[in-house]
């Protein structure tokens, strides 16, 4: 069974300001020693988690996505992350799926953190993004989405309407990765969500944080862990900057599904765009 090796970057970030993120980033980046397939960066990498759209917004053939296409060509590596583009008169928090060829697969931000005002000023996104990579299906979310678990939730096997065997099913996807901006003052809430989301859909979850004060003096501990599909704590970095790089199995993951089929016993439902 094919194996996953993930690296989570958890910087320190210059508030606003997006040469000194790239360098720094470009930096830790190449000194990533393993080999490494998909390399994750935290919410707004370029910026913060700033309100101010308007001044800090780039397109899509902007210079940081042009960075993310140069990162990812040179190191052979899947590059993540979100960063705020302007999109037909519209901000939005976007992830971006960065491949070494340069193709990539984007994410809108569905849930916009309005105790910050964020739904002020960026458009929400209505389309989950599930991609591949080494026969792994990646669910990718951002930060405040992990407050709601229906937008994570594993589809369940729809029932068979023919007579006869019903054929072989599997979860929807196998890893949910949460890049945030997630403040120290509610980091009870982020660790115990974090395991919480890896319990009920029984994959690895990988939350990416920052750490430090950014420019409204709001202090972030990073908190950015690894969990796996029975919700145990593989890697906690805390306070710190940190560069972590860890294999995950699939044997761990198909042992726990197939010895607890929990997935298979969900409720049906549908979500509205």
């Amino acid at each position: 069974m094919s194996s996953l090796t993930v690296t989570l970057i958890q910087p320190n970030l210059y508030w606003e300001d997006k040469t000194a993120n790239l360098r720094h980033f470009e930096t830790l980046i190449g000194g990533i020693k393993e080999k490494s397939q998909l390399v994750i960066l935290p919410e707004m990498f370029s910026t913060g988690f700033s309100m101010r759209p308007a001044d800090l917004a780039e397109t899509m053939d902007g210079p940081t996505v042009a960075w993310m296409k140069q990162m990812a060509a040179r190191k052979k590596i899947i590059l993540t992350g979100s960063l705020i583009i302007e999109e037909d008169g519209n901000y939005y928090n976007r992830l971006i799926w960065m491949l070494p060829n340069g193709q990539y697969g984007v994410y809108d931000k569905r849930h916009r953190f309005a105790y910050a005002g964020e739904d002020e000023h960026y458009t929400p996104g209505h389309r989950r993004l599930v991609a591949s990579v080494n026969g792994w299906r990646v669910n990718l979310l951002v930060c405040y989405d992990l407050r709601f678990p229906v937008w994570s939730r594993q589809q369940p096997p729809a029932p068979s309407s023919t007579p006869g065997p019903t054929p072989p099913v599997a979860p929807e996807y196998d890893l949910l990765v949460y890049v945030a901006n997630w403040p120290e003052r509610r980091s009870h809430a982020w660790k115990t969500l974090l395991q919480a989301r890896a319990i009920e859909n029984q994959v690895y979850v990988v939350g990416v944080n920052r750490v430090g004060n950014d420019g409204n003096d709001i202090y972030h501990s990073g908190d950015s862990m690894l969990v796996d599909p029975l919700g145990e704590v593989l890697y906690h970095a805390h306070k710190e900057e940190s560069i972590f790089t860890c294999t995950l199995q699939r044997e761990k993951l198909e042992e726990v599904r197939t010895r607890l089929p929990f997935w298979k016993d969900a409720d049906q439902f549908h979500i509205e765009p």
